[in-house]
């Protein structure tokens, strides 16, 4: 028989836009996800942990992640100093009751940034308790040729980090297999971003199942495995005609998880044996 495990399936307020934060927690809360994963930075009340909270007691679902604002076209919010971005990220975290800040490695332009950002982490967790889980990125890939954009390096096993953050998405464009990637993440895996990808050079962040990624075979060892993160659903639904198209791909993400993260328990069939010697199964 099939058994759910404890991990909690959230929702990435990313996986709504151009629609706001106050629609995902909505959306969330209509569609029975668990939770929220908060990308700072994607609207301007995303980085209002007052609004946040508001949203967290009307809705009455919680905030499981925090996304840093490092992404490329988010350099400016919650200012230009990066580990300020990620003291801010970590109090946010704590204010609202979440586990995690995702973190994406730096880039290499960021020069003392990347330098010291392997020990920075580590002393960042210990000092505020709180995990930071380093994102699994990609080469850019450019006719002939793949560039390096991030340092030390876009794969996280390549570095001595606790704690890391499986995208689906992302291992695609690198052209990684995610069952792998989780098995050499070993026990620092902490967080997934479920999506999909076909190996194209763009990001794509297509609905899970609806691209080459093993998603369901992803889902099926971590919940043998026993996994206690989250998995956040971190879809593109940018090119949703309506709230109800978007809708149908937040509820397909939703029941894909559901449907493949489960862990099958044994049972023990029980026998018994008549005068006559005769064996029957007894049904509980």
């Amino acid at each position: 028989m099939n058994s759910r495990t404890t991990a909690k399936i959230g929702l990435s307020t990313a996986s709504v836009y151009p629609e706001s934060t106050a629609s995902a927690f909505e959306l969330a809360a209509r569609l029975g996800y668990d939770g929220v994963e908060v990308m700072v930075g994607i609207d301007p009340l995303s980085t209002q942990m007052d609004a946040i909270q508001r949203l967290i007691d009307y809705h009455q679902l919680p905030v499981l992640a925090i996304h840093a604002p490092t992404l490329l076209i988010m350099q400016r919010v919650w200012g230009t100093d990066p580990w300020s971005k990620l003291e801010r990220s970590a109090e946010a975290a704590k204010e609202l009751g979440a586990d995690v800040v995702v973190v994406h490695p730096p880039f290499r332009w960021q020069r003392d940034y990347a330098r010291g950002f392997v020990e920075g982490i580590a002393e960042l967790e210990a000092r505020t308790g709180v995990v930071l889980a380093v994102e699994n990125m990609y080469p850019w890939r450019a006719p002939g040729r793949d560039l390096q954009a991030y340092a030390p390096s876009w794969d996280p096993t390549e570095q001595q980090y606790a704690h890391t953050t499986l995208d689906l998405s992302h291992a695609s464009t690198a052209e990684q297999d995610c069952v792998a990637l989780a098995a050499a993440m070993g026990g620092t895996l902490k967080h997934v971003h479920l999506t999909d990808g076909t190996g194209s050079a763009k990001d794509e962040h297509l609905v899970p199942g609806r691209g080459t990624q093993r998603a369901a075979d992803l889902l099926n060892n971590l919940a043998a495995q026993d996994f206690r993160g989250h998995i956040i659903i971190e879809i593109n639904t940018r090119r949703a005609t309506s709230r109800s198209e978007r809708e149908v791909d937040l509820i397909e993400s939703l029941e894909f998880t559901r449907k493949h993260f489960v862990r099958t328990v044994s049972r023990r069939t029980s026998f018994a044996v008549t005068p006559e010697g005769e064996i029957s199964e007894l049904t509980p």
